[in-house]
């Protein structure tokens, strides 16, 4: 397991080498939360991930649900005024908090996370009507919320039939990879 203790240097340094992503470049503008369409689930927008860390609060980071609910759609980084790359930033986050032993803040997000990885290994790309009625029906709740899902599909936010990527090969070469 990796010691990263709750010093900033440290945290900071290890998102820096895994991520390739200077966080402190922010500017603590907000603009990344006003744009983040999950934000209402997170207890800490992305900026304030970063200046928890920046205050040296990394044990405050690592067990945060934000890590975990950030589901990497780059909505926050395409509005970045410093082209920060958030999503690269919490997936750090999330390999240094199973590094560390944390305890994950969101109950079952690992199986939600696998059903997303198993979409692009099949198709090349996700399929979010699969990804939602895999994990739904592993959980034994299939109708919690049904409406937000017939809302999506009403507003073509959902794809009945996913689509799929040409070069099959590259998609099994990365997945091999890892």
């Amino acid at each position: 397991m990796i010691n990263l203790g709750n010093k900033y240097h440290e945290i900071a340094e290890k998102i820096k080498a895994d991520s390739g992503i200077n966080f402190n470049a922010c500017l603590h503008c907000k603009t990344c939360a006003n744009g983040c369409p999950f934000l209402a689930g997170m207890d800490y927008a992305p900026n304030a991930v970063f200046r928890l860390i920046q205050y040296k609060m990394g044990k405050a980071v690592l067990e945060s649900s934000t890590i975990w609910i950030c589901v990497g759609c780059n909505t926050c980084s395409s509005v970045c005024p410093m082209a920060i790359d958030i999503p690269a930033v919490m997936d750090s986050l999330r390999h240094m908090a199973i590094a560390k032993g944390v305890k994950i803040a969101e109950p079952d997000i690992l199986n939600f996370h696998a059903e997303v990885l198993n979409t692009v290994k099949k198709y090349g790309r996700t399929h979010k009507l699969e990804i939602m009625m895999r994990y739904k029906l592993k959980k034994m709740d299939l109708f919690s919320d049904m409406g937000v899902g017939l809302k999506m599909l009403k507003k073509r936010k959902l794809d009945l039939t996913p689509s799929k990527v040409q070069d099959k090969k590259a998609i099994e070469k990365i997945f091999k990879e890892r």
